[in-house]
């Protein structure tokens, strides 16, 4: 689709045609996609966990406890593989064997660092509030450094990167384009729904823009 990717082990080889190595592609999908899914090896068996991400530049940061089994294991180094996912629609075609889905999607490979220089560490943990409410960071009490002391953030670089996406309408058999039955693509979408404030909330607050004009895709 474009480029050509940083390595053999990041290149798409089903269906080639969806892979993209650009950071133009690559990028805006870590940002949209609201959690990611870290995998990785431990006692020789493999382990995957959902959590939250952001990206900053050319690093994407994820954190959790320091309690975290998944992040004491992986915190010194550990190779990781780290994928999102954003699913655009269903794609319904006339047979069962063409059926597919349109999506975006961003699998990382390598080491996870660490962050200990409380800059960076700091810096990271305002990104991964902002990533889930834009503008959120400067709303909130933040973490103080008890708390900050309590978590653990990992960085990993986006050196070795790659998206594969499908888009458009089902790719039938030509045979079957015949067929008296109704095929197409069921968009999909992250949708907002109304606040619901807190039971304990303060009289008189209302949900701010971020949260009440609140929107996934980029602006």
């Amino acid at each position: 689709m474009s480029e050509t990717p940083p390595s053999e082990r990041t290149r798409v080889k089903r269906h080639p045609e969806r892979g993209a190595y650009d950071r133009a592609t690559i990028d805006p999908i870590l940002d949209e996609a609201l959690f990611c899914h870290v995998g990785y090896v431990t006692d020789g068996r493999p382990r995957v966990i959902p959590t939250i991400h952001v990206r900053v530049d050319d690093t994407l940061y994820i954190h959790g406890s320091n309690a975290s089994r998944t992040l004491r294991t992986i915190k010194d180094g550990e190779e990781v593989c780290i994928v999102t996912t954003l699913l655009d629609g269903l794609v319904l075609a006339r047979s069962a064997f063409m059926h597919s889905m349109n999506y975006r999607s961003v699998v990382v490979y390598g080491p996870a660092r660490e962050v200990t220089e409380r800059e960076e560490k700091w810096m990271a943990q305002k990104a991964l509030v902002d990533h889930v409410c834009a503008g959120r960071s400067d709303q909130v009490r933040m973490p103080t450094e008890d708390e900050l002391r309590q978590t653990t953030i990992l960085a990993v670089s986006l050196e070795a990167a790659s998206a594969n996406l499908r888009t458009g309408p089902p790719k039938d058999d030509e045979a079957d384009y015949d067929l008296p039955v109704w095929a197409g693509v069921l968009p999909m979408a992250t949708v907002p729904q109304t606040p619901q404030d807190d039971p304990r909330l303060n009289p008189g607050l209302e949900p701010p823009p971020n949260v009440a004009e609140y929107r996934r895709l980029p602006a």
